[in-house]
């Protein structure tokens, strides 16, 4: 039986040939590999019927054009080779397109990403709605490759040199407006008139030579691009401290297509797509990729998930606050919130508010649109209008007492339905849900800070919690647009149980001499965000210690912060940021002063004579045992596969994402070296390095967390 084809083509009336693309089956349209037959039949038509008058690219989708290539293609390449050949076959079909000798327009509505945007490109117009839906980017970099369908070379000869350099090297996606002024689209237009105003466009005659604007042409001489080129490669060597491989290629293969030209550009985008491809940054960037596709379809529970119509929030602070707005904003349910008094209401509506306004100011959303929003973010002292909601997530203060007695007041305000979510950090859901009538409506929703922008939640429930709780608040984070990670109930849950030891040692490592900058630098440029002592004072020192006796308590010496430090910078009230001073000393609020690293600490906590500390220690002492931990956790089921475990490490607290997660950087080192570099440690600093049991037993046998096939998933995903 033949596949049915995700292109059709339609002669209008007019004589304007629609080729509408419709993936059978699929929510999203991506480039497969059969693709390129497809489109070659359908543009041989075109060539041979001498009343076409133009052509016209659309989407049948409700809300995306092409959201990228099939990446499975990329994993089933077995050699370099093999991945170089599939973007030459990419890029001949964009350049079959592109000579076609009639004009040729891309509709664009909804995403436009990776190979979909390559695809535009090389029509000869670009048309998109003005739909918040719409976006246009080429993401590949966040994959580990480059564009390799022809991006490289002709976006930077549409846009400018300094447009496709910041979109290319950082995935940027750039919305209707934005595009328009960029000069990637022609036109912005109502999603109702999309293909008419396409149409027209087709009629008229090809565009000649794009003019770009006087200073784009300016760059394009060859002193002032090799500038540019120069500072775009320390801009990207400051980013990414060298630890992606497919910045430095795109920088190349740009710099050979403008001063060598198109066809040594093309030749050189098809090599280093095929070696990048290969690269184990790539790899482990694709398979962090897969994992959280996989992970959104993933129900979370064997049940069927209860209807989610309004929610509520308990508490009003900065947690609360963030928690009401992504409720609004992202899952666009109506959020009343409540707070023993009208500040903390007040403080909550403004968070939303702030956040909406700034939006309005970025002209992502209209003012209307944030007065509309706003009006669903409600709040009250008491519990009126409260008796209806589906889901109450709790956002109180770290006290067992007060939790407890927030699920007695929810069971009697609210609905026999309503759910409890807890969004503590460190006390056991079994415990808040001990006094409860209805435990099986009690489970824990963990936010990490600040809401709006940290990706994952932690979703735990205690023994008594049904699969419907767990699969109604798995479905109600995923429309809050997190990444929901089910965990166990332990102490520290996964992800504050990972990284306390990572902490812990960074302070240790202070005590002995190490400065604050060299721990800080040092792990940045092994591929963390922050460094450790800088995301302790981000946090909140007082916050983000709070755990550690919970975990102490039941774990024993191996959470054991170094002796009387914490209490040392918690009785100088160093906070962190929030007051001012921690570790790091800042500027007044509101203004961009940069932080400093405070001397005064030292003498603080009792740092013995300042020592150079070999970068390579404070790399192994202090990831090391969070590599450690994350096994005890999958060993104990705290996390239910490598999976939930590697994403909960990336999204979570930012391990690098291309080392693809705890468990897949073990994997790439071997148990056996882990459990050897362990012991090492533990030889030299104490029994915290003893490597567990699970990871003896796995060297032993020569086990992995992962199968080698779980690089390619059995349905084609997008670039998104």
């Amino acid at each position: 039986m033949t596949a049915q084809s995700a292109f059709t083509l339609t002669i209008r009336p007019d004589n304007v040939a629609v080729i509408t693309i419709d993936e059978p089956g699929e929510k999203m349209n991506t480039l497969k590999a059969e693709a390129g037959a497809q489109v070659r039949e359908l543009l041989r038509q075109i060539r041979d019927n001498k009343e076409v008058r133009g052509v016209v690219f659309i989407s049948a989708k409700p809300d995306n054009f092409i959201a990228g290539a099939d990446i499975n293609m990329i994993g089933r390449c077995a050699s370099a080779q093999e991945a170089e050949t599939l973007a030459r076959q990419g890029q001949q079909i964009m350049a079959e397109i592109n000579a076609l000798p009639v004009p040729v327009v891309a509709a664009i509505h909804g995403a436009c990403l990776g190979g979909g945007l390559e695809l535009a490109l090389a029509c000869h117009r670009r048309i998109c709605t003005d739909d918040a839906k719409t976006a246009l980017g080429l993401p590949e970099v966040q994959l580990g490759l480059l564009p390799g369908s022809g991006g490289t070379q002709r976006l930077p000869r549409l846009v400018g040199i300094t447009t496709a350099l910041d979109m290319i090297l950082t995935g940027k996606q750039l919305r209707p407006r934005q595009a328009l002024r960029a000069g990637l689209v022609d036109e912005v237009v109502p999603h109702a008139i999309l293909l008419e105003a396409a149409v027209e466009l087709a009629k008229k005659p090809r565009p000649s030579a794009k003019v770009l604007p006087v200073r784009e042409r300016l760059m394009a001489g060859p002193l002032a691009r090799s500038l540019v080129m120069r500072m775009a490669a320390k801009q990207t060597e400051r980013k990414t401290h060298g630890n992606y491989p497919a910045t430095d290629r795109i920088l190349k293969v740009l710099e050979t297509g403008l001063s060598e030209g198109s066809s040594s550009g093309y030749a050189a985008e098809a090599r280093a797509f095929g070696e990048l491809a290969m690269t184990p940054q790539s790899k482990a960037l694709r398979g962090i990729f897969f994992a959280s596709t996989d992970i959104k379809k993933d129900p979370g529970a064997d049940a069927a998930p209860l209807p989610l119509r309004s929610a509520a929030v308990l508490g009003g602070g900065l947690m609360g606050g963030g928690i009401a707005y992504v409720t609004v904003s992202k899952a666009g349910l109506p959020v009343r919130i409540k707070d023993i008094n009208a500040a903390g209401i007040n403080h909550a509506l403004k968070y939303s508010y702030d956040l909406l306004n700034q939006k309005v100011r970025r002209r992502h959303i209209r003012a209307g649109e944030r007065d509309r929003q706003l009006a669903m973010v409600t709040g009250a002292t008491d519990y009126q209008g409260f008796s209806q909601r589906d889901v109450v997530i709790e956002a109180v203060f770290e006290d067992l007492a007060l939790k407890q007695q927030m699920v007695a007041d929810v069971e009697a305000h609210f609905a026999p339905q309503t759910i409890f979510a807890s969004n503590t950090s460190s006390l056991p859901i079994g415990d808040i849900a001990q006094k409860a009538q209805r435990p099986q409506q009690v489970i824990g929703l963990h936010f990490f800070s600040p809401v709006e922008k940290m990706p994952l939640v932690e979703v735990i429930p205690h023994a008594g919690t049904s699969p419907q709780t767990v699969a109604t608040v798995v479905k109600l984070a995923k429309k809050l647009g997190k990444t929901p990670v089910v965990v166990a109930d332990k102490a520290g849950f996964y992800v504050n149980r990972i990284l306390a030891p990572y902490i812990n040692e960074a302070i240790r490592l202070l005590t002995e001499g190490a400065t604050i900058e060299q721990i800080d630098s040092t792990l940045v440029k092994f591929g963390f965000p922050v460094g450790p002592i800088q995301l302790l004072d981000e946090v909140g020192i007082d916050t983000g210690t709070k755990i550690i006796p919970v975990l102490e308590a039941a774990y024993g010496e191996r959470f054991s912060p170094p002796a009387n430090v914490i209490s040392a910078v918690l009785n100088d009230d160093r906070k962190g940021r929030k007051n001012g001073r921690g570790f790091y000393l800042y500027g007044a609020k509101g203004r961009k002063s940069k932080k400093q690293p405070d001397p005064a600490i030292y003498p603080l906590i009792g740092r013995g004579e300042k020592r150079e500390v070999p970068p390579s220690e404070i790399v192994e002492r202090c990831v090391m045992l969070m590599l450690n931990e994350a096994a005890r956790c999958y060993d104990e089921r705290v996390v239910r596969s490598a999976r939930d475990g590697d994403i909960g490490a990336v999204f979570g607290i930012g391990f690098p994402p291309f080392l693809g997660g705890p468990f897949r950087y073990m994997d790439a080192l071997g148990a056996n070296n882990v459990v050897a570099t362990l012991q090492r440690l533990a030889s030299r600093f104490g029994p915290r390095f003893t490597p567990c049991e699970a990871l003896i037993m796995m060297a032993e046998q020569g086990q992995t967390f992962w199968s080698e096939a779980s690089d390619v998933q059995s349905e084609p995903t997008p670039i998104d």
